[in-house]
């Protein structure tokens, strides 16, 4: 695949729908045709608009797992088409290791990886980690729209 192995998030949201604050991931390390890697400091953020009573909680890692997914998805895209919109669907076998993630220090890494992909979904496992720690993992589903 010739494609860059390492994207900024300038590269991240051109290619997925979810603009400004609300994007999740600050830099892609790698990927490949059924697998992403990212990285974000997002959930440092003091004012983030997902915090609540100055929280961040730990189920918003699923968004950050879905995230991913939607920025494998562009960049599988072909050069200059815009990715198939999705919507998510279902999340299964979800397991939080932490409550909040506000208070971690240093970068959360993301990996989704593509299970299944059909005309009309996709499954992805995700995990995201902290300092080498895995603190999510699940599986989503996304109808293709």
């Amino acid at each position: 695949m010739s494609a860059p192995a390492t994207l900024d998030r300038a590269g991240i949201l051109a290619r997925i729908p979810h603009q400004g604050r609300m994007c999740l991931w600050d830099a892609v390390e790698g990927w490949d045709a059924t697998h992403v890697c990212l990285s974000t400091l997002r959930h440092r953020e003091v004012d983030h608009p997902l915090r609540h009573h100055g929280q961040f909680s730990a189920v918003h890692l699923c968004e950050f797992g879905a995230q991913g997914m939607a920025v494998h998805g562009g960049l599988l895209a072909e050069a200059g088409a815009p990715p198939r919109p999705g919507r998510l669907v279902a999340l299964r076998d979800v397991r939080l290791q932490v409550a909040r993630i506000d208070d971690l220090a240093g970068p959360l890494v993301g990996e989704a990886t593509l299970m299944a992909n059909g005309e009309a979904s996709q499954l992805y496992r995700f995990r995201i980690l902290h300092a080498g720690v895995e603190i999510a993992t699940g599986r989503a589903t996304v109808a293709l729209l």
